[in-house]
């Protein structure tokens, strides 16, 4: 996680200078389009991330009650 953060601080300092030049061209676009694309993905990645973790949390409760379930019935 904290490596895609640090992508996302280097895509934006390095646009930063970009976006400030005023006539930009062909190349600076393009770059200009893949630094947001990037961005774009490492969002939906930490939102996917989000959404596993608590997922994850979830099946963890699932089955510590599936667990007492379990003990009391065999008891």
């Amino acid at each position: 996680m904290k490596f895609f953060l640090s992508l996302a601080l280097i895509a934006v300092m390095t646009a930063a200078p970009i976006a400030a030049q005023a006539p930009a061209s062909k190349d600076d676009q393009q770059l200009l389009t893949l630094i947001r694309e990037v961005q774009t993905q490492q969002a939906q990645i930490a939102d996917n991330q989000t959404k596993i973790e608590s997922k994850l949390a979830e099946l963890a409760e699932t089955i510590r009650v599936a667990r007492l379930f379990a003990g009391k019935a065999g008891k």
